[in-house]
């Protein structure tokens, strides 16, 4: 287990609540730190300041289920933030966490799943793995992504494409969003498999490369990703926002991304126009009168 790693979240989050959030009285003292104390997250965790700043220094091996609920109470952590705590303290185990062999990440895609993913025709879709490995796409979303991917290019790893290639910003619109929604799910993934040493090397290469990456990371935040609205640079139909869902894929350990367009939006003519583009390469006469490629 890291226990810089725990420290770093533990305080990172007590250093977000101020303490009128919490329900603890200031009396108008002036505050030397920013959020609370670790006496007052101890207080309202129920458990003793030694016991907390135990906690703190990273080592939650032992914690009982109900002191990290507490401690999730106390911290008012969110879904993500609260399984990532609970991820922290199943890495501190003890010696039959430690003698875990390392497991690989999945790299290759099932024909099932391939033949399930290619047959979603009006569905842009792609599976990746929990490195954010994109391993397989479907023609709509090759179309989606131009620019972006190729079928024999493929794996592509989203995270390198996201903090090191300059044509990420013009592709994803909202970019500072999705960097740090990018960020929060490998710290997730980092808490929940700390021996996956590709993971960690990804984490240590995009840190060193990427400035913006290392101030993502310092911050500590985790989540979770299910669905969310994206605004995509397309070069043949331009601007398309898109609502982008997360179907976990259990028993293979990878994750499908399905984009969807609102029903009678613009982005629905939008995608009907890439199929075509896709099936024959030529697009119809008509095209969105406000449709204009990304800059």
């Amino acid at each position: 287990m890291d226990r810089q790693a725990v420290h770093d979240f533990l305080a990172s989050r007590r250093a977000r609540i101020r303490p009128e959030q919490a329900g603890m009285p200031t009396f108008g003292q002036k505050r030397r730190v920013p959020g609370l104390r670790r006496e007052e997250v101890a207080s309202l965790a129920g458990v003793s300041f030694d016991y907390y700043a135990r906690l703190e220094r990273g080592n939650l091996s032992g914690v009982s289920d109900s002191v990290l609920e507490a401690l999730a109470r106390a911290l008012q952590l969110n879904e993500a933030e609260r399984q990532h705590l609970f991820d922290l303290a199943r890495s501190a185990a003890g010696p039959a966490s430690r003698a875990r062999p390392t497991r690989q990440a999945v790299i290759r895609v099932r024909p099932a799943l391939l033949s399930i993913l290619n047959g979603m025709t009006g569905t842009p879709a792609y599976i990746r793995n929990a490195r954010m490995d994109l391993l397989a796409a479907n023609d709509l979303c090759l179309a989606l992504y131009d620019g972006v991917l190729t079928r024999d290019a493929l794996p592509v790893n989203l995270a390198r494409f996201v903090f090191l290639d300059p044509y990420a910003k013009a592709f994803f619109l909202d970019w500072d969003t999705i960097a740090r929604d990018m960020v929060g799910s490998l710290r997730g993934q980092a808490g929940r498999d700390p021996s996956d040493r590709g993971l960690s090397d990804l984490i240590g290469e995009l840190t060193t490369r990427s400035d913006g990456f290392a101030q993502y990371w310092a911050r500590h935040d985790v989540r979770l990703h299910r669905t969310a609205r994206k605004r995509l640079g397309n070069r043949v139909v331009g601007e398309i926002e898109l609502t982008g869902d997360a179907l976990e894929l259990l028993g293979d350990e990878l994750t499908m991304i399905a984009y969807s367009a609102e029903p009678g939006s613009q982005a629905e003519d939008q995608l009907k126009l890439l199929a075509t583009w896709s099936a024959t390469g030529r697009l119809p006469e008509t095209k969105p009168a406000d449709a204009k490629p990304p800059a």
